[in-house]
């Protein structure tokens, strides 16, 4: 199986006016707490989780896009710092699709208030 990415936007904040030396960003903590449960996931060798500084949507955090050689990316916005699960979950479904095509009805219902774009394989 070739790698598959869950890119993570370690910039993201909720608040605009959050203080960013106070605590870790929004997509920092979103970025942890997914490292942590990937740890114990029964697909921890499939799926590589790789922070990027920025995916430009600010004005829509949190930020994370899956993707892979020959499939769908998607890239999801407005995702909360606490749904790592769900996350992890649409990665399963993810993974054991042979284009990246995942059924909106088989998305993970806490991600289907996210904003998301399908964006085709090259």
């Amino acid at each position: 199986m070739s790698k598959h990415i869950l890119f993570v936007c370690k910039s993201c904040n909720a608040k605009s006016d959050q203080d960013h030396t106070a605590e870790p960003s929004d997509g920092t903590k979103l970025l942890n707490q997914l490292q942590t449960l990937h740890q114990t996931w029964s697909h921890q060798a499939d799926l590589e989780i790789r922070e990027v500084g920025c995916l430009w949507t600010c004005s829509q955090p949190c930020a994370v896009a899956f993707s892979a050689p020959d499939k769908a990316t998607y890239l999801f916005t407005q995702v909360p710092a606490t749904e790592v699960e769900a996350l992890l979950q649409f990665g399963e479904l993810y993974l054991n699709s042979k284009d990246g095509t995942i059924p909106w009805k088989q998305f993970p219902e806490k991600l289907q208030s996210a904003s998301i774009a399908k964006i085709p394989s090259i």
